[in-house]
């Protein structure tokens, strides 16, 4: 049911998606050059690298090395824009009509976090990663990391259609408000680098 829910929801949302897909598109050719598109492997189901697809946000500002500058540089008020309206994540809808993600799930990560998760936490890819979650309606960036996987679980234990119906519209209103874009002193969220609590112990 969750799969078929996924895809009727974005089939009968194409004539709204298509315009806005087109013109974003054209927007950030203009604005922050090409490659329009945002491409990176991230863990889907049991881990399983995919490549997934956004906007791209960020331009390619580097330092006299040829390292890349910090994020909080290299995105530009645009890409903020896009980000704090989520509308640079709807190329993941092409990652769920493949199959790699859901409309709803925990938030498909870094592929360098896998072997920091503990038991618990790495229970989140139980589950297709989804373009929004219940960590992203209960605080997205501004919670710390351990409370995000806390929700991803909780998410897992408790997933139901009605749930991701839920989610869905609580999202919308979320975007709305622009609440928890970013962590206090972060352009998005600091990395994670590993919790300190035992595997498989919680709160």
């Amino acid at each position: 049911m969750k799969r078929i829910f996924d895809i009727l929801l974005i089939l009968f949302s194409l004539p709204l998606i298509l315009p806005a897909g087109v013109l974003i598109a054209l927007l950030v050719a203009c604005k922050l050059g090409r490659p329009v598109l945002f491409i990176q492997a991230r863990p889907g189901r049991t881990g399983k690298p995919f490549r997934m697809y956004k906007f791209r946000t960020m331009t390619d500002e580097r330092d006299a090395n040829g390292q890349l500058l910090p994020d909080h540089v290299r995105l530009t008020r645009f890409g903020s824009l896009l980000r704090s309206t989520s509308l640079d994540e709807l190329p993941e809808l092409l990652n769920v009509l493949r199959g790699e993600m859901s409309l709803v799930g925990p938030r498909p990560l870094l592929m360098q976090y896998l072997p920091l998760y503990n038991d618990h936490q790495r229970r989140r890819h139980e589950v297709r990663p989804g373009i929004t979650g219940w960590a992203q309606i209960n605080g997205r960036n501004a919670i710390s990391w351990e409370q995000k996987f806390d929700l991803d679980v909780w998410y897992v234990d408790n997933r139901s259609l009605w749930l991701d119906i839920r989610i869905l519209f609580l999202t919308i209103w979320k975007v709305f408000k622009r609440d928890g874009i970013s962590q206090e002193g972060e352009a998005t969220a600091a990395p994670f680098t590993g919790s300190g609590r035992a595997a498989g112990e919680r709160d």
